[in-house]
């Protein structure tokens, strides 16, 4: 189960930074208001945790 939840945050990463590519704010769009030092790397935080999340599966 932490596996699948680790993919679908590393999927949420780069969906995340792919519409900031084409100008969609993501996060705007759902309601949620991020400060300006922290939107920059909102995709590299989900695929980080993603990440993480999928290693410590594979671990157990």
């Amino acid at each position: 189960m932490l596996k699948y939840i680790g993919y679908a945050l590393i999927a949420w990463g780069f969906l995340d930074l792919g519409l900031s590519w084409i100008g969609t704010d993501l996060y705007g769009e759902m309601g949620i208001a991020l400060s300006d030092t922290i939107y920059p790397y909102t995709h590299w935080i989900a695929m980080g945790v993603g990440y993480v999340l999928t290693l410590l599966a594979s671990k157990e």
